[in-house]
């Protein structure tokens, strides 16, 4: 086989042609070279090309960088601002806490449980959020425990709202049942036969006086000494004209020897409301009022619900 390739050159002036003869090998290489080169400063055009595309568009790159630098600086002291909120709104809540607590205490409640939401075991507080970390390497983790703080905070609001709840209606029991409870003097007046064993003035015997007498002038406005209803008013023979309270839970007031009763059976009557004027009715060696006090129908000594 003829390893070898001529070329002859030929020129329109009418010159000598030219004849050279090379290996194919190195015609082949020096194609495929030239190839190489062509292909090398192709790409050189295009990737020149390439970065002048990319250096326009840095001024807006650079741009677009600074305003995501400012936004991200805005959402870091966004972030910082919303956690001391947080811990603002963790600390009125452990106030709310401890102001209930103080409630209850004086109120002799059961004190509530704190073993959720911002307490933590033992009812011990949580700590406050640190807001000395550095954004750039705590970043997610402040925002982490800034998600958990305020579901705790949300379970713990509602919580706070039950015992609330509960507290009210509690002190609304207690306000209920101390406004039915005896408390106050029925009329003013002298002391003149107390609760318990005495010797009658009439039989000289010795005999258990069921209440307290109070005595001074006829007319003397005699008082309801709780909230209640009238279930009796009138006259009742030896303990003359009287007035019945029925106050509930059991408390019963009776009112006797009255000059006359100002009120009516089933009306509902208030702490220091007049229901008589005192009098001389019935078995009696003076004016004065009968005051007694009665739970669950037994009398006991009405001088311990008087607090005036």
């Amino acid at each position: 086989m003829n390893q070898k390739m001529t070329f002859y050159i030929m020129s329109h002036s009418g010159s000598k042609i030219r004849e050279l003869t090379f290996h194919k090998g190195m015609v082949y290489g020096f194609f495929l070279l030239l190839f190489f080169v062509f292909a090398a400063f192709s790409w050189v055009i295009y990737d020149y090309s390439r970065l002048l595309t990319r250096a326009s568009e840095v001024p807006f790159l650079e741009s677009e960088l600074a305003f995501n630098e400012e936004q991200l600086l805005m959402q870091r002291d966004q972030i910082q601002l919303f956690a001391k909120e947080l811990n603002l709104l963790k600390n009125r809540v452990l106030t709310l806490s401890e102001f209930e607590q103080k409630i209850r205490t004086i109120a002799n409640m059961e004190a509530r449980e704190e073993n959720d939401g911002i307490f933590g075991l033992g009812g011990t507080p949580v700590e406050d959020l640190d807001m000395r970390l550095e954004l750039s390497e705590n970043h997610a983790s402040l925002i982490r425990e800034m998600h958990e703080r305020v579901v705790h905070l949300d379970r713990d609001s509602l919580g706070r709202i039950d015992g609330f709840e509960s507290l009210l209606e509690s002190l609304e029991d207690q306000r209920n049942l101390l406004a039915v409870t005896p408390a106050i003097r029925p009329a003013d007046g002298w002391v003149t036969s107390r609760f318990g064993y005495r010797t009658s003035p009439f039989t000289g015997k010795r005999e258990f006086h069921s209440g307290l007498d109070i005595a001074n002038r006829p007319g003397t406005p005699v008082l309801a000494t709780a909230e209640g209803v009238v279930s009796f008013a009138g006259d009742r023979g030896a303990i003359g004209i009287v007035v019945n309270i029925d106050h509930g839970h059991g408390l019963v007031t009776r009112y006797g020897h009255l000059q006359k009763a100002l009120v009516k059976s089933g009306q509902r009557v208030s702490r220091g409301e007049v229901i008589g004027k005192m009098g001389n009715t019935g078995r009696s060696t003076g004016p004065h009022v009968h005051y007694e006090v009665r739970l669950n129908g037994v009398p006991v000594n009405p001088v311990k619900y008087i607090l005036d």
